[in-house]
């Protein structure tokens, strides 16, 4: 059976797309890549079949990250076919729930920082799309700290379902 995790940010060209590059990264490594499924949306269609931006693409082939994107929107349909839905900021954890057809299916929604036990009270991954290589940075220093929490609640997951 296998386990989906899906991200979302604002219009899925750099948050979003991280998260999933880093995440898919420490699932593969995690000798779990054929029981866990990772992709990413966005909460809007402004960039709908376009690649990652730029500095997305560049800081993640920079720290040996790979990414093949096209931007989409996640739809309320989703939610039966995803096992978590992780936003990336408390906006896109709204925006997700308000979305979400049924209660079971808003209670799969998480905040991204909400696994990293050092993020402390702002559980936001800022938006890096206005600003400067620095916050794409910033951005993948959040998501892959993160990653290690996110991927440990995910085997507990897989381990308490039955084959």
């Amino acid at each position: 059976m296998t386990y989906r995790v899906c991200f979302v940010c604002t219009g899925n060209i750099c948050r979003s797309p991280m998260a999933e590059s880093v995440f898919r990264a420490r699932v593969a490594d995690a000798g779990l890549d054929s029981v866990v499924e990772v992709d990413s949306a966005g909460t809007g269609g402004w960039h709908e079949g376009e690649d990652a931006d730029p500095r997305t693409l560049s800081v993640l082939g920079e720290y040996g990250y790979v990414l093949a994107h096209a931007a989409r929107v996640f739809e309320p349909s989703w939610f039966a076919r995803r096992d978590l839905v992780i936003a990336l900021d408390t906006g896109h954890l709204k925006a997700l729930r308000r979305l979400a057809p049924s209660p079971r299916d808003a209670a799969k929604v998480r905040l991204l920082r909400s696994y990293d036990p050092g993020a402390g009270d702002d559980l936001d991954v800022p938006d890096p799309y206005y600003g400067g290589r620095e916050g794409f940075e910033e951005c993948l220093e959040m998501v892959e700290r993160a990653g290690a929490g996110l991927l440990a609640a995910v085997r507990e997951e897989l381990e308490g379902r039955t084959p």
